[in-house]
């Protein structure tokens, strides 16, 4: 893992990680190609931080707004965000530019993992997972800990999302919510820019789980 990017060091009850750009491995090519190729070493590195990837939970990611419950693993159909209880359950999110965002519970009842690129963000993805996370599992939006991922920035895009996120987040009333400022179009030593790259590229992985 080439990012320096740490998620959620601070949270109890929670085991978080980020996957970088991967060293070796071509990703010049389109994304399911590019996801088929880094899958063995993603697995490799969900191993070395201390997760099984046979529990592995992910998103369909379709630039849209629903924030869906996982009890289970495999991929949840038309979701871009994913809440869950399950212990050692890990939610994983792939970005390529758009931010993942970590959501951790300090009580270690929840926690949620949200994709939320320009479009999401029109949609306030974020302020909806916050709400799922008091809707399904009681979690007041006082309780959680917030961390953006590295994610593009101006000037080498042109919306700043990733501040309308911090907003959306401090709205929904999470008063501890971290952005490192990573920009992905910056850093492509470390980080894969869909933008930079022109779409020929590879995709990071966020992973979060509840500890087991």
């Amino acid at each position: 893992m080439a990012s320096c990017f740490r998620p959620l060091e601070s949270a109890p009850f929670v085991r978080a990680a980020f996957i970088g750009r991967i060293p070796g491995v071509d990703t010049t090519t389109d994304r399911s190609v590019a996801l088929q190729r880094l899958a063995a070493p993603h697995a490799e590195l969900m191993r070395a931080a201390g997760f099984d990837p046979k529990r592995l939970a992910t998103a369909e990611q379709i630039h849209g707004d629903t924030v869906a419950r996982a009890d289970h693993p495999g991929v949840h159909a038309g979701a871009d965000g994913l809440i869950t209880s399950v212990p050692g359950l890990v939610l994983g999110i792939y970005t390529a530019d758009c931010a993942a965002i970590y959501l951790a519970d300090r009580r270690g009842r929840a926690v949620g993992l949200v994709h939320s690129g320009r479009t999401g963000t029109e949609l306030n993805i974020a302020g909806r997972a916050v709400a799922a996370l008091h809707d399904t599992f009681g979690v007041p939006p006082g309780d959680l800990i917030a961390h953006l991922s590295p994610c593009i920035r101006p000037p080498l895009y042109e919306v700043d999302f990733a501040a309308a996120i911090v907003r959306q987040l401090q709205e929904a009333g999470i008063s501890e919510v971290r952005d490192d400022g990573i920009c992905t179009g910056r850093e492509v030593a470390s980080y894969y820019s869909y933008r930079v790259e022109k779409g020929r590229t590879g995709r990071m992985l966020s992973l979060l789980s509840l500890a087991s």
